[in-house]
C-alpha cells in the first residue's frame, strides 16, 4: 500500500527489453534506497513495481510485464525520463493522502493547463466509463500522487485538479504538457460504493430499468445523473 505522498523524482537510467518483459533501471534521489530490499514495492508514476536488483549509487531494477506496459504510461518512458516515486507504506505510517494500491485503472490525458497566480490547474480528459467514479472534492491518484478533485464534468468527460507550488516541486507535474498521458487510480471506496448502488438499482428495477433510461434520455439525463448532488435554490 502507498499513501499517495510522492517522496521524490527518479529517472530512467537504462531499459532492457526481453521477450514479454521490459526491465527498467531507475536512478533514485539520495537516501531513497536506504533499507530498500529485493522484493520490496515501489510506486513508480503510480504503478506498483517490485525491486529485482539493487546497485550502488541509489539504483534499482524493476521488471514490467506487457500487460502493465499496455495499461500505463511506462511503455512511453525512455532513458532519462522522470517518474514520481514512493516507497511502500510501513505499519503505522501517517496517511497524508489516501490509501493507494498502485494498480492503475486507466490513462487520462491532459486536455488543458491553466496557471493562475501560485497555482497550476490540470484539466484531465477521462474515458467516459470511468467518470462515474469521479466526484468533485473526492480523492484521486494521478501518477502516484494523491490529489483532490476540484471540478468534474461527467457529460464532457473531464475533471480538474489544482496543484500548489510544493506539489510541483516534489513531482513531475510541472513538466507535463497538454496532450500528455497520466496514470489514474480511482479511490477504491468510491468505486465500491458506486458499483454497489448501481447493482442495487439494476436488481430492484429489473425490467423497468430500460424504460427509466429512455425517460431520462428524453430529458438529456442518464442513470448516473441521479447520483449528482441536488442544487437547492438560494433563499
Amino acid at each position: 500500500m502507498f499513501t499517495g505522498i510522492v517522496q521524490g523524482v527518479a529517472s530512467v537510467a537504462a531499459i532492457t527489453d526481453r521477450p514479454g518483459l521490459r526491465s527498467f533501471t531507475l536512478q533514485f534521489p539520495a537516501g531513497f534506497c536506504s533499507g530498500l530490499e529485493i522484493g520490496a514495492s515501489v510506486s513508480c508514476d503510480g504503478v506498483c513495481l517490485t525491486v529485482t536488483a539493487l546497485h550502488e549509487g541509489e539504483r534499482a531494477d524493476f521488471d514490467v510485464m506487457q500487460q502493465s506496459l499496455s495499461l500505463t504510461t511506462l511503455a512511453g518512458l525512455g532513458q532519462g525520463s522522470p517518474l514520481n516515486v514512493e516507497r511502500a507504506a510501513r505499519d503505522g505510517a501517517e496517511i497524508g493522502g489516501h490509501p493507494l494500491s498502485g494498480h492503475v485503472d486507466f490513462m487520462g490525458t491532459i486536455a488543458e493547463i491553466r496557471r493562475p497566480e501560485n497555482n497550476h490547474v490540470l484539466r484531465i480528459a477521462v474515458p467516459q466509463r470511468w467518470m462515474r467514479y469521479i466526484f468533485a472534492k473526492g480523492y484521486i491518484a494521478i501518477n502516484g500522487a494523491s490529489l483532490t478533485v476540484a471540478e468534474a464534468d461527467r457529460k464532457a468527460g473531464w475533471f480538474e485538479v489544482w496543484l500548489i507550488p510544493e506539489t510541483l516541486r516534489m513531482t513531475t507535474f510541472g513538466d507535463k504538457a497538454e496532450g500528455a498521458s497520466l496514470n489514474i487510480e480511482i479511490e477504491r471506496q468510491t468505486q465500491v460504493f458506486v458499483d454497489t448502488v448501481r447493482d442495487a438499482i439494476d436488481e430492484r428495477l429489473g425490467p423497468l430499468l430500460p424504460a427509466l433510461q429512455a425517460l431520462l434520455a428524453q430529458q438529456g439525463l442518464s442513470v448516473e445523473d441521479l447520483a449528482e448532488p441536488v442544487q437547492l435554490p438560494r433563499s
